[in-house]
């Protein structure tokens, strides 16, 4: 499955691996199954997405194709993971998953168990890229209540105030798009 988005984005997002009736069915991360249908609400609430394209941002995924199961194993996490450490370019990264959390760390030079998954969690890593946590926006987690719209939002609006802290990334956008933006986008949730 090749990466959604620029390669130049200041934000990357790992998901776990296609999902087999979502990504694995329209050749495109995140599109066609309730985990994208979050994913993308909350991108395009916070100015991230723009006709259904993402803007400053790269999904990219820990496994490259759909695994027996729709779970991958260690190996098939490992030997993606050169591939995965080729797109991880953007100064921060949010992981969607302990997987994904574990494969992005190994992927930019982090050291487990150090850096532990944890929901809202954020992590510096050792050539300076930030790591944030989420909890991956499948449906399981969304109808337990896991993982609601608003956690969500929020870590990716967190992921905007970085952003912007840092100096990096689409400031330019005409009122969407910045951190500026993202208290609106969640103060009705």
């Amino acid at each position: 499955m090749p990466a959604l988005g620029a390669a130049d984005a200041s934000i990357a997002i790992v998901g776990l691996a296609p999902g087999r009736n979502g990504a694995n069915r329209t050749g495109r991360a995140f599109t066609g199954d309730d985990s994208g249908a979050l994913l993308f609400a909350v991108l395009e609430k916070l100015g991230l997405l723009h006709a259904g394209e993402p803007r400053d941002v790269l999904i990219v995924n820990a496994v490259r194709c759909l695994p027996p199961e729709n779970r991958p194993s260690p190996a098939e996490v490992h030997a993606c993971r050169p591939f995965l450490a080729g797109q991880l370019r953007a100064p921060i990264t949010v992981a969607l998953g302990e997987i994904a959390h574990q494969s992005a760390v190994k992927a930019l030079g982090g050291k487990l168990p150090k850096l532990r998954f944890a929901h809202g969690a954020e992590h510096r890593l050792p050539k300076g890229q930030l790591l944030l946590d989420s909890y991956h926006c499948s449906r399981y987690n969304q109808h337990t209540g896991r993982l609601t719209e608003a956690m969500l939002t929020a870590v990716f609006a967190r992921a905007l105030s970085l952003r912007e802290a840092l100096h990096v990334g689409d400031r330019e956008a005409p009122g969407d798009g910045t951190a500026a933006a993202a208290p609106a986008a969640i103060r009705d949730i």
